[in-house]
């Protein structure tokens, strides 16, 4: 049974998500505030955190960098929140995917079943398991990426998203292709979703994030690998 920490101060919300959950055959913990969500993560070690960021005794960041401290559960955040700067913070600290409130429970519950797929331990899509470039080495089946001598952490969502790209170098991989396989949606009106994450990437890999020489936009079509 795949077990999911709500991590939300709303009683109705809360309330909704359980019993959606519970009727798909989640197994749901609930914590009203951050100090509960960290102790029961540590107590219940779940498959997955929805997560607000507003909670009464601290920021749901610092939450985020708790749990980062010492998991790799995909976290998901739930929030009122809609402005960049917080969507960045958040995946920053180690957030894998950003749900803005109100939304629908089916695109959420949706989500969800992806967070839990990127933790699944699938075979690569073609025989590639090492990508070495000018800039970086990546380990694809350690899950590893060295750059100039040091390891950089990725978060699940970044790793799967990485993973596409990097086993199809050359090949123009399209933004509904990516939205359905990393997050299990479509649609043109979730390609935010890509242009922060791939500046996530970026920032990690790149040597100047601006002027990208590896992770390489195709305007409206969507984004190859370079080596």
């Amino acid at each position: 049974m795949t077990r999911v920490l709500v991590v939300e101060d709303d009683p109705q919300l809360v309330r909704a998500l359980v019993i959606n959950l519970q009727a798909r055959r989640y197994g749901v913990d609930a914590a009203p505030d951050g100090a509960t969500a960290l102790r029961l993560a540590a107590a219940r070690q779940p498959d997955v955190v929805m997560l607000d960021l507003g909670l009464p005794d601290m920021d749901g960041v610092e939450v985020i960098k708790g749990l980062r401290g010492w998991t790799r559960v995909p976290i998901l955040v739930l929030s009122a929140r809609q402005g960049s700067d917080e969507k960045v913070a958040a995946l920053d600290a180690g957030a894998d995917d950003y749900v803005t409130k109100p939304f629908s429970m089916d695109e959420l519950l949706a989500r969800l079943r992806a967070a839990v797929r990127r933790t699944e331990d699938t075979p690569l899509a073609t025989g590639t398991t090492f990508v070495e470039t000018a800039d970086f080495t990546i380990d694809l089946l350690a899950k590893k990426l060295h750059r100039d001598g040091r390891d950089v952490r990725l978060t699940p969502t970044e790793w799967h998203l990485l993973e596409i790209l990097v086993t199809s170098p050359g090949r123009l991989i399209t933004q509904n292709h990516l939205l359905e396989e990393v997050w299990g949606v479509t649609g043109s009106g979730k390609t935010n979703y890509l242009r922060v994450y791939m500046a996530q990437l970026r920032r990690k890999l790149e040597a100047d994030p601006s002027r990208p020489r590896h992770l390489v936009t195709e305007p409206g079509m969507g984004y190859r690998f370079e080596m």
